[in-house]
C-alpha cells in the first residue's frame, strides 16, 4: 500500500495511475472524499491523529497537498502538516516523497539545479525552506527514508491552479487578451503536470532517490513569455496579444483580490530568467519530459 496525501489536487490522479500501473494498491487522502481507482480516506493533515491513521500501513507516502495561496495560511499550516507527516512516517516505517517547488531558492542566476542552497527572498520561500530543512533533518537524525521532488510552475490539461493556464490559456480560449506576470521577454520554463505523477512513482520506488533532492522532468526548451503566448495563440486561432502585469499593477489588483496581492512577492520569478533543470533526474532514472509543443497541444485541446 502506498498513500497519497492531497489526492484531489492536479497531480493526485496522475500519481495514482502511475502507481496502479506498477500494480501498487493506492490510498488517497483528502479533506473531502475523493472518487477514483484508490481507497478514499478523508482526513485533515493539520490533525496528527488523522495523519497517523492515514499513513498507517503505508510502504511509501507522497505529500503532494496544496494549501490556499495565502502566506498567512502557509505560515500556520505547513509546519504543522510537515511535522505530522514526518512523525507518522517515522512511526509507520514509511518512506516519504515530498513534492516541493523552488521558492526556497530565491533569485537564481542561470539554471535552477538540485545542488543550490536555500536563499529565500519571499515569505513563502522562507516557509518552504523551513519545511524542506525539517524533512532533511529527519533523514539525518532519525533515519527516515525520504526525498524531495521539486517541480517548476505547473501547466497542462485540467490544471486550474496553474498561472500559465489561468493567465494565458483560459483567457485566449475565451477570446481575451492574455496576461503575463513580469517581463514577457524573460525565459520561463514550466513543468507539464502529466509528467509529475510517473516521476514521483519512480522516486518512491527506487532506493537511489533516498535522502536527496530531485527535479521532476521538465522540458529544456528555453521559451520566453512571448513564446508561450504566441505558440498558444496560434493554436487557439487568436491574435498573440498580451498585457504585462508588473508589481505596480499586481499591487493595485491586490487591493481587490487577495490572490494578486500574494503574487507580488513572487513576481521576481517572472522578472528574471527562470530555467528549471531536470538533467540529473532524467539521466539517473531514464525519464524524459514532454516537449512544450506536445504539452501545449494537449492543453489547448482540453480547453477546446
Amino acid at each position: 500500500m502506498q498513500t497519497i496525501l492531497g489526492i484531489s489536487g492536479s497531480v493526485g490522479s496522475g500519481l495514482a495511475a502511475a502507481l496502479k500501473a506498477r500494480n501498487i494498491p493506492v490510498r488517497g487522502v483528502g479533506r473531502k472524499p475523493s472518487k477514483g481507482d484508490w481507497e478514499s480516506v478523508q482526513g485533515d493533515l493539520t490533525n496528527p491523529t488523522d495523519v497517523m491513521s492515514a499513513v498507517d500501513g503505508s510502504e511509501v507516502v507522497y505529500l503532494i497537498a496544496g494549501l490556499k495561496y495565502d502566506v498567512r495560511v502557509w505560515k500556520h499550516e505547513w509546519p504543522l502538516i510537515m511535522e505530522n507527516v514526518l512523525e507518522a512516517c517515522l512511526a509507520s516505517g514509511s518512506k516519504l516523497v515530498f513534492l516541493d517547488n523552488v521558492y526556497a531558492l530565491g533569485k537564481v542566476k542561470g539554471p535552477i539545479t538540485e545542488n543550490l542552497p536555500n536563499k529565500p527572498v519571499s515569505e513563502k520561500g522562507k516557509v518552504r525552506a523551513q519545511i524542506a530543512d525539517k524533512l532533511m533533518e529527519f533523514t539525518q537524525k532519525h533515519g527516515l527514508k525520504a526525498c524531495i521532488a521539486r517541480a517548476a510552475d505547473f501547466y497542462g490539461p485540467n490544471c486550474g491552479t496553474s498561472v500559465l493556464n489561468s493567465t494565458v490559456f483560459e483567457r485566449q480560449a475565451a477570446g481575451k487578451t492574455a496576461f503575463w506576470m513580469g517581463d514577457p521577454g524573460k525565459i520561463h520554463t514550466f513543468t507539464y503536470v502529466p509528467d509529475i505523477g510517473p516521476a514521483l512513482a519512480t522516486l518512491g520506488n527506487d532506493d537511489r532517490a533516498d535522502g536527496k533532492i530531485w527535479h521532476v522532468p521538465t522540458s529544456h526548451e528555453l521559451w520566453t513569455g512571448n513564446d508561450w503566448v504566441k505558440a498558444s495563440a496560434e493554436r487557439f486561432g487568436v491574435p498573440a496579444k498580451s498585457q504585462a502585469t508588473g508589481k505596480f499593477i499586481l499591487r493595485t489588483m491586490g487591493l481587490f483580490n487577495r490572490l494578486f496581492y500574494e503574487m507580488v512577492e513572487m513576481n521576481y520569478q517572472f522578472e528574471n530568467d527562470y530555467i528549471f533543470d531536470s538533467t540529473l533526474t532524467e539521466k539517473t532514472f531514464g525519464l524524459k519530459p514532454t516537449s512544450n509543443t506536445d504539452g501545449l497541444e494537449a492543453s489547448v485541446a482540453f480547453y477546446k
